[in-house]
C-alpha cells in the first residue's frame, strides 16, 4: 500500500520544488487569488501522505487480517491515486506555461490558465477533505492498538506454524537424493576449519525440507547441534539466546539467567559450551548477510563444524565459497509427477495413478513448473477428490486455487513484503505480461522509468537504477533469468506462474493493475490504472471508459479495427504507458497527441503504416519505440520532444535478411540536435550534416546509423569518438561496396564495448585506433560484408583477447581458418556465416578455453570436419549446418559424434 503514497509524494516532490513553477502561479495569482496558496496547500499534503505512509509501515502488512483496518488503507489508497491524478494535470499545465514562455502565454491566454489553476485549485481542496476525512474514519473506527503491529511477534507465530520443516519420511521424498548426497558430502569434507554451507532458491522449492532431511540424518555425528529459524525482524540477542539453549544451555542455581544476559556475555556462553565441541548449525531462512557476520565470532573455529544456511536472495549465499553453495532447481517432470502421485495418492499401494486422471494429472503438474511447494498443496488438495470433473474444474482455477492457499500464499508472501516500495512497484509490474512471457531486459527498464517507479541518484540515471532494480528481484529469486546476453547481462527473465499469480493478487487488492489474460474487458472496472489484455478481438467487446488508466499493455491484438484503441485514447487523458508489441493494428489515431501525460509507446512490430503529427505535442514522451513497423519516415515535428531518452526506429526491407541492407534506418530529424536527452539513438540514416547535429547529443549511450558514405566518416566519427557514455555503436556503409575509413574513430569512452559494423573496410583499418588502441575494451564484435581477403580469425585475435561474442558474416576470406592456440581466451560465442571461399577450419588446442557455442552456418565449401573441436571441452551448442554437400558423410564417417558426446546440443 504504502508504494501508492510513495508515487503521489514524488509527483508533489517534483512539482514543489521548482521554483519557475512558484513564479508562475504567483503572478497567475493576480488574476485569481485562490491559486496564490496553491504551493501551500499541496505541500501540506505532501506531509499528511508522508505521514500516513510511515502509519501503515508501523501496521505492517505481512499479515494483515484486520478487515476494519484493510478497509481504512483502502479509502488512503484512492487519496494517494486522486493526488497523483491532480499533481499530473497541474505539472502538465505548469510545463506548458514554462516551456512555450510564460509572458506570451500570460498575456494571450492568461484568462484560460487562471481558469485551469483554478479548478486544480478546488480539486486540491477537494483531496484536503478527502485527508481529513481519512483521519476521521482513523480517530472513530480505529483503536491504537490496531495501528500498532508487533511484527517480531506476529512474524515468529506465522513462521512456527508454516516455517519450521518437520522431518518427513524418505519414502515421500522426491527429486532430492542428488543434492542430498552433494550437501553430506559438504559436511564431512576435510577444510581445516568450520566451513559455511549455502543452499538458495525461491520461496517454495523446498530448500527447508532438503536442508531438513539432512540435519536430522547427520547430526548425531555432531556432539553440539542446532535448528534456528531465523524471523525478517530478528533481534542478535533473541537469536543467540535461542541458539545457546538449542546447543543445551543448563541454568545453574548461582548464574545469571539466560533473559539477563547481553550479547558479550551470550556470546562468551556459546563459546565455553562449543569448546572442543564439532557443531552442526542449520541457520534457515536468513534474509540478510548480517544475521551470519553478527553472531559468527560466538562459533568457535573448529575442524569439522559446518554452518548450514537456506536463503531466497542469491546476496546471502554468497557467504560461502562457491564450490559449497548449491542453487536449488525446480523439479523435473518426473520427479514433480512422482511427488504429486505420492500426495494425490497417498493411501493406494504404489501411489499408481488411475488411467482415467493421467492426462489431467500431467497438466496440472506442469502447471506447476516443478515448484514443490504448489505440487504437494494441490495434490494433497485432490487426494479426497478422485474424480475427473472435480479435477478438471480444479486445474481451470488452478492458479487461483494455489495464489489463495493459506500456506503457499504465507510462504511467498514473505518474500514480497520484504520488498521496499519501489521494488514492489516493480515486482507487481511484471504482473502484466502474459504467462511464461520473457520480459526484455531494456524493455523493462524503459518501462519503470515511465511509470516513475526509480527516481535518479547521485550520479546514476533513472535506466541504472531501474537495471539495479531488476538484478535485485533477480538475486532475490522473485524472477528468473531465462538468458544471458553476449556481455554476461541478463537479456531476458521471466515470473514463475504461482509468483505471477501472487501478484496478479496483490495488485487486484490494491488496485495497482487488473492482467486479464482472457482476451475480454467487458466487466473492466472504470477505476482500474493499469491494464493487460492479450490476444483481445476489440470487435467483440465494449468501449470502455476508463478515465483513471495510466498503462495499456496488450500484446498481440488480433483485431486490426481501431475502436478500442481510439476509444482508449479519448477517455483515458492520464495514459501513460502504451505498449502494443505484436499486434495486428494499422493505424495510431491522431487524438494520441492529446495524451499529455504519456511517456512509453511501444509499436514494435506492428503494420502501423505512419504516425500522427500530433505526436509532437507528447512533451513528455520518454520512449518510442517503432522498429520493424511498416513506418518509413518520422512525424516532422518529432524533435519538438526534448525529453526523448529512447528512440527505437528502423523496419526491415529484407525480412530473410539475404540482402546488404536488410533493415533501413529513418532520417533524421531536422533539428535532432534539440533532443538533448537522448540516450537510445536505433537507427538513423546517416547524412552529410549528421555530425554536426550529434554534437549535442552527449547523453547517447546506444547508436546505430545506416547507409555511411566514405565522404561522411571523418565528421561522423570525429562526433562519436567525443560521446563520454557510448556503450554500442552499429555502423551500415550506404552499400556493400562503399569502403568506410575509420581513422577518425577515436573513441574516449571506455565503455563502448558493443560494435557492429556491415560494410568495406579502407585499407589499414586493423591498424585504426578503435582496433588497435580501443580493441582490449570490446566484448561483443559483429562483422559483416568486409571482405579482408586473409584469415579474418587470424587477423583480429591479437587485438581483441577479451571479446565474449564474435559473429562474421557474408565475408570472402582466405580458404582456411585456423584458431590458433590462446585464440580469444574469454570468447563464449563463435559465429561464422556466409564465408563462401572457406573450405577449412583448423582449431588449434588451447584456442577458445571459454567457447560455449559454436555457429557454422552456410559454409558451401566446407567439407572437412573441423580439425580439434573435440578438444572444446566447454562447449555447449554446436551447429555445422548449410556446409558442403558431402560434410554430413564426413562427419559420420569420422566417427565425430562418439568425440563429442559431452556438447549438449549438436546440429549437423
Amino acid at each position: 500500500m504504502a508504494e501508492a503514497l510513495l508515487m503521489a509524494v514524488s509527483k508533489i516532490g517534483s512539482v514543489v520544488a521548482d521554483e519557475a513553477v512558484k513564479a508562475i502561479l504567483a503572478k497567475l495569482s493576480e488574476k485569481v487569488t485562490n491559486i496564490k496558496k496553491l504551493p501551500v496547500k499541496i505541500e501540506k499534503i505532501r506531509k499528511h501522505l508522508t505521514m500516513m505512509s510511515n502509519v501503515i509501515k508501523q501496521i505492517g502488512t505481512v499479515y494483515l487480517t484486520d478487515e476494519v483496518v484493510r478497509s481504512w488503507i483502502g479509502e488512503v489508497r484512492n487519496v494517494a491515486y486522486h493526488v497523483e491524478d491532480v499533481m499530473d494535470k497541474y505539472s502538465y499545465h505548469a510545463l506548458q506555461l514554462k516551456e512555450e514562455g510564460f509572458l506570451k502565454k500570460f498575456f494571450i491566454k492568461g484568462t484560460h490558465y487562471a481558469k485551469v489553476f483554478s479548478e486544480i485549485t478546488d480539486e486540491v481542496v477537494n483531496v484536503e477533505k478527502e485527508i481529513q476525512e481519512v483521519f476521521h474514519m482513523k480517530d472513530q473506527w480505529l483503536q491504537p492498538s490496531q495501528l500498532v503491529a508487533d511484527p517480531l511477534t506476529e512474524m515468529e507465530r506465522q513462521r512456527s506454524q508454516d516455517s519450521f520443516p518437520e522431518f518427513i519420511k524418505d519414502d515421500d521424498l522426491v527429486g532430492i537424493e542428488e543434492n542430498r548426497i552433494l550437501l553430506t558430502g559438504w559436511l564431512y569434507s576435510k577444510e581445516p576449519e568450520n566451513t559455511v554451507i549455502t543452499v538458495s532458491g525461491m520461496g517454495g522449492l523446498g530448500k527447508s525440507t532438503l536442508v531438513s532431511n539432512v540435519y536430522e540424518r547427520e547430526k548425531i555425528n555432531f556432539p553440539a547441534h542446532a535448528w534456528i529459524t531465523v524471523s525478517q525482524t530478528f533481534t542478535v540477542d533473541a537469536l543467540l539466546r535461542k541458539l545457546l539453549w538449542k546447543i543445551g544451555y543448563t541454568e545453574q542455581p548461582l548464574s545469571v539467567g539466560i533473559d539477563k544476559m547481553d550479547v558479550h556475555d551470550l556470546k562468551k556462553r556459546i563459546q565455553h559450551i562449543l569448546e572442543n565441541k564439532k557443531y552442526l548449525i542449520v541457520l534457515d531462512d536468513v534474509w540478510e548477510q548480517e544475521v551470519y557476520f553478527r553472531i559468527r565470532d560466538a562459533l568457535q573455529n573448529l575442524q569439522g563444524s559446518r554452518i548450514l544456511i537456506t536463503t531466497r536472495k542469491d546476496h546471502v549465499a554468497g557467504i560461502s565459497f562457491s564450490t559449497h553453495h548449491l542453487e536449488l532447481q525446480p523439479l523435473s517432470k518426473h520427479d514433480a509427477f512422482d511427488l504429486f502421485c505420492r500426495r494425490a495418492f497417498y493411501n493406494q499401494k504404489g501411489h499408481t495413478c488411475p488411467k482415467a486422471l493421467e492426462i489431467i494429472a500431467t497438466s496440472i503438474v506442469d502447471r506447476c513448473h516443478g515448484l514443490p511447494l504448489a505440487i504437494v498443496t494441490i495434490g494433497s488438495l485432490l487426494s479426497s477428490r478422485q474424480r475427473l470433473d472435480i479435477w478438471t474444474q480444479k486445474y481451470n482455477q488452478l492458479r487461483s486455487e494455489l495464489s489463495n492457499n493459506d500456506h503457499v500464499r504465507s510462504i511467498l508472501n514473505l518474500s514480497y513484503h520484504d520488498l521496499s516500495d519501489d521494488l514492489k512497484n516493480c515486482f507487481l509490474y511484471c504482473s502484466l505480461f502474459p504467462e511464461d512471457h520473457h520480459m526484455l531486459r531494456d524493455s523493462l527498464v524503459r518501462l519503470w522509468v515511465a511509470e516513475g517507479f526509480v527516481q535518479s541518484k547521485e550520479k546514476n540515471t533513472p535506466e541504472m537504477v531501474a537495471e539495479g532494480n531488476l538484478m535485485e528481484l533477480i538475486h532475490r529469486n522473485m524472477l528468473e533469468v531465462v538468458e544471458n546476453d553476449e556481455l554476461g547481462r541478463v537479456s531476458t527473465c521471466k515470473m514463475h506462474d504461482i509468483v505471477r499469480e501472487l501478484a496478479i493478487s496483490v495488485a487486484k487488492e490494491e488496485r495497482f493493475a487488473s492482467a486479464n489474460d482472457y482476451g475480454t474487458m467487458i466487466h473492466m472496472d472504470k477505476d482500474v490504472r493499469r491494464l493487460s489484455s492479450f490476444g483481445w478481438k476489440d470487435n467483440t467487446v465494449l468501449k470502455p471508459k476508463l478515465p483513471h488508466l495510466r498503462t495499456v499493455v496488450a500484446l498481440g491484438v488480433i483485431s486490426s479495427s481501431p475502436g478500442m484503441l481510439s476509444s482508449i485514447l479519448s477517455e483515458s487523458s492520464y495514459l501513460t504507458v502504451l505498449e502494443l508489441e505484436d499486434s495486428e493494428i494499422t493505424e495510431v489515431p491522431a487524438s494520441i497527441g492529446h495524451l499529455f501525460n504519456l511517456r512509453y509507446i511501444g509499436l514494435r512490430r506492428t503494420k502501423v503504416k505512419s504516425l500522427p503529427d500530433s505526436i509532437q505535442n507528447l512533451s513528455n514522451l520518454h520512449t518510442l519505440d517503432i522498429k520493424q513497423t511498416k513506418i518509413e519516415k518520422l512525424p516532422r515535428g518529432i524533435a519538438k520532444i526534448r525529453k526523448l531518452r529512447h528512440l527505437l526506429a528502423d523496419r526491415y526491407d529484407d525480412e530473410k535478411q539475404t540482402e546488404f541492407r536488410y533493415f533501413i534506418g529513418m532520417q533524421a530529424p531536422k533539428d535532432l540536435s534539440n533532443m538533448e536527452e537522448l540516450q537510445t539513438l536505433e537507427t538513423v540514416e546517416s547524412s552529410n550534416d549528421l555530425g554536426e547535429q550529434l554534437k549535442k547529443l552527449m547523453q547517447l549511450r546506444s547508436v546505430w546509423i545506416d547507409g555511411i558514405s566514405a565522404a561522411e566518416c571523418a565528421n561522423l566519427f570525429a562526433t562519436l569518438s567525443s560521446m563520454p557514455l557510448l556503450s554500442s555503436l552499429l555502423l551500415s556503409a550506404r552499400n556493400e561496396n562503399e569502403a568506410l575509413c575509420f581513422e577518425g574513430l577515436k573513441p574516449r569512452s571506455t565503455d563502448l564495448r558493443r560494435l557492429i559494423i556491415r560494410g568495406q573496410w579502407a585499407e589499414g583499418t586493423l591498424n585504426c585506433p578503435i582496433f588497435l588502441g580501443h580493441g582490449t575494451n570490446l566484448k561483443y564484435l559483429a562483422l559483416s560484408w568486409c571482405h579482408l581477403g586473409e584469415d579474418p580469425l587470424g587477423m583480429l585475435a591479437p587485438y581483441m583477447p577479451n571479446l565474449t561474442y564474435l559473429r562474421l558474416n557474408n565475408m570472402h576470406s582466405a580458404n582456411t581458418l585456423v584458431l590458433y592456440a590462446d585464440s580469444f581466451p574469454k570468447l563464449k560465442t563463435l559465429v561464422l556465416k556466409h564465408m563462401h571461399d572457406v573450405s577449412e577450419l583448423k582449431i588449434i588446442d588451447g584456442a577458445l578455453p571459454c567457447i560455449l557455442g559454436l555457429y557454422v552456418v552456410s559454409l558451401q565449401k566446407l567439407g572437412k570436419v573441423p580439425q580439434g573441436i573435440e578438444s572444446l571441452h566447454s562447449l555447449k551448442k554446436l551447429w555445422l549446418v548449410g556446409l558442403h554437400k558431402d560434410f554430413k558423410s564426413q562427419w559420420l564417417n569420422s566417427g565425430m559424434h562418439q568425440n563429442i558426446q559431452h556438447v549438449p546440443e549438436v546440429r549437423v
